[in-house]
C-alpha cells in the first residue's frame, strides 16, 4: 500500500524559534516513516536562511525532501508551519501548527486563520488557551451606518498541544572531560568570573520594559543585585536583533551599554558579556554545559513555549524564569526558581500587527523577586543544582524528539483516520479481442 503524501511549509532553513519548530515535526514524522514527505521551504522576517548544512546526517534527511518542483498531485495531509493569518489549505486535510503566542489573546485574523483549517497544534497548554478563549464579537455594517451584532467569531477547529521535541542526542549533560576544548577556552577567556548567569533569546521590538523578553529590565535587575560587590557574578546574554550582521551586534551593544550607563557613575557594576553571533546545536549544548555558567535566567513576558529553557533544564542546568506562560509546562516551582508577577495589558510599543495586539495582556515580574532569586541562586549553588538535575531527569524522559514524535503519530492516528488510503491496482492482463 503507498504511503500517504503529506506537504510541510514552513521556515526549515532559518534560524529561528520557528525554525526549530519545523525542523522538529518533520523529524518527528520522518522517523515513523510512514509518509512521503515532501517540503516547502519559505523564509522567516528577516532571519537568516543558512540553517541546513549538507554535510550533517540529520540535516541531510530534510533536504532530500525539499520540494524543487511543482506538486504533481494533491497531498492527502498538508502541514502549514506558520503563523495563523498565513495559513494556506492545499491538503485532503490541512493541519496548522504555530508557536502560538505569548500573551493572553489572539488577533481575529488568527482565529480565520485557524477556523480554515481541519486541526491546529500549538506547542503549550498557554498556547491553547489563548485561542479558546479569545472571541470577538461578528459585527455586520447596516446601511444607515448603524452596527448590528450577528455573532461570534471564535475558534472553532480542534487545538491539540504537542510539546516541542529536543534532540537529545545533541542537547544532553557533557562532563569537563566530553566538552570541546576550544570551546572551554574561548569563554574561559572572554568569562573571568566563575559564576555566570545565562540568558538566551532574540532581542527585537520594544523600548525599556516593553521587549518581549524583557532584556532591558534583565540587564537592570541584575546590575542593582550585584553592584559594588568585591567578586560579583557575570551575566552571558547569547543574544542578537534579527541577523547576526556587524550592525546588529553595534546596535545591539548599544542597548546594553544604554541600560548600564544610567547608573551612579561611582557605582562599580558586574560584568555584561555580549555573546553575538551563530552557533550551531552542538555548541549551543557545549554552552549550556560549560563550567562557569550555573543557572539559565529569563524575566520573558511571555513564551509560547520557551525552548531554550527546556533545553537548559535537559542539561542540568538551574533556571529562573517567569512564572508563567508557555515554560510552565515543563518548569516547576520544587525544581526551578519561578519569578511571580502580574499580567498587566502590553505598552502600545510593543503591539504588532496580527501578533501582539492591543487588547492582550502579558507578564510582568515582581522586581523584588527577581531581585531575590538572583542573590538566591548565587548562594545556594549546589542546593539549585540538585534540584535542577531532578528536574532533567525528569524532562528528559519526556520532552525528547522522540517523545514528541510518539505524541505527534499517535494524534496524526486519531485525526487522519478517515482520508482515504491511496492504494495500487494490480490489474490482470488483458488479452486483446480481435
Amino acid at each position: 500500500m503507498d504511503k500517504k503524501l503529506v506537504a510541510m511549509q514552513g521556515p526549515f532553513n532559518t534560524r529561528s524559534g520557528y525554525g526549530d519548530h519545523a525542523r522538529s515535526i518533520f523529524y518527528a514524522l520522518h522517523e515513523s516513516d510512514k509518509y512521503e514527505i515532501v517540503i516547502i521551504d519559505v523564509r522567516w522576517g528577516d532571519t537568516p536562511r543558512n540553517f541546513l548544512q549538507s554535510d550533517n546526517p540529520q540535516h541531510k534527511k530534510l533536504l532530500n525532501c525539499v520540494l524543487n518542483k511543482p506538486l504533481d498531485r494533491q497531498p492527502d495531509i498538508y502541514f502549514d508551519i506558520r503563523i495563523p493569518n498565513e495559513f494556506q489549505t492545499i491538503g485532503k486535510y490541512n493541519i496548522g501548527i504555530t508557536a502560538g503566542i505569548e500573551t493572553t489573546a489572539v488577533s481575529q485574523a488568527w482565529i480565520e486563520g485557524c477556523n480554515k483549517m481541519d486541526l491546529v497544534i500549538v506547542p503549550s497548554e498557554h498556547a491553547r488557551s489563548g485561542f479558546v478563549n479569545t472571541v470577538y464579537d461578528k459585527i455586520n455594517n447596516l446601511p444607515d451606518g448603524s452596527t448590528q451584532k450577528v455573532g461570534q467569531v471564535k475558534a472553532t477547529t480542534p487545538i491539540e498541544v504537542l510539546f516541542e521535541g529536543v534532540d537529545d542526542d545533541i542537547i544532553k549533560p557533557l562532563t569537563i572531560d566530553q566538552m570541546d576544548k576550544s570551546f572551554l577556552d574561548m569563554l574561559n577567556d572572554k568569562v573571568k568570573e566563575k559564576f555566570a548567569f545565562l540568558f538566551v533569546g532574540q532581542w527585537i521590538k520594544g523600548g525599556f520594559g516593553e521587549d518581549r523578553k524583557d532584556i532591558f529590565k534583565t540587564i537592570k535587575i541584575f546590575s542593582e543585585t550585584f553592584a559594588n560587590l568585591k567578586n560579583p557574578p557575570a551575566l552571558i546574554l547569547k543574544t542578537s536583533g534579527a541577523t547576526f550582521s556587524i550592525l546588529d551586534k553595534v546596535e545591539v551593544q548599544g542597548k546594553i551599554n544604554g541600560v548600564r550607563n544610567g547608573f551612579p557613575k561611582d557605582w562599580i557594576l558586574p560584568p555584561v558579556y555580549l555573546l553575538h553571533g551563530d552557533l550551531s546545536e552542538r555548541e549551543m549544548n557545549e554552552l549550556y554545559n560549560h563550567p562557569k555558567i550555573k543557572c539559565m535566567i529569563s524575566f520573558t513576558h511571555g513564551e509560547g513555549f520557551g525552548r531554550p529553557m527546556l533545553e537548559a533544564s535537559m542539561v542540568d542546568l538551574p533556571v529562573i524564569c517567569s512564572a508563567w506562560s508557555g515554560p510552565m509546562d515543563f518548569l516547576t516551582k520544587e525544581e526551578s526558581i519561578l519569578v511571580d508577577g502580574k499580567v498587566q495589558q502590553i505598552p502600545d510599543s510593543a503591539v504588532w500587527e496580527n501578533i501582539l495586539i492591543k487588547e492582550s495582556g502579558w507578564f510582568v515580574i515582581d522586581d523584588h523577586q527577581a531581585f531575590s532569586a538572583l542573590k538566591y541562586a548565587t548562594e545556594n549553588v549546589n542546593m539549585i543544582k540538585d534540584k535542577a538535575k531532578q528536574l532533567g531527569k525528569k524532562n528528559r524522559s519526556k520532552f525528547t524528539l522522540d517523545g514528541m514524535a510518539q505524541l505527534l503519530n499517535k494524534i496524526m492516528d486519531a485525526r487522519t483516520q478517515h482520508i482515504a488510503q491511496p492504494v495500487s491496482l494490480n490489474l490482470p492482463k488483458l488479452k486483446k479481442v480481435t
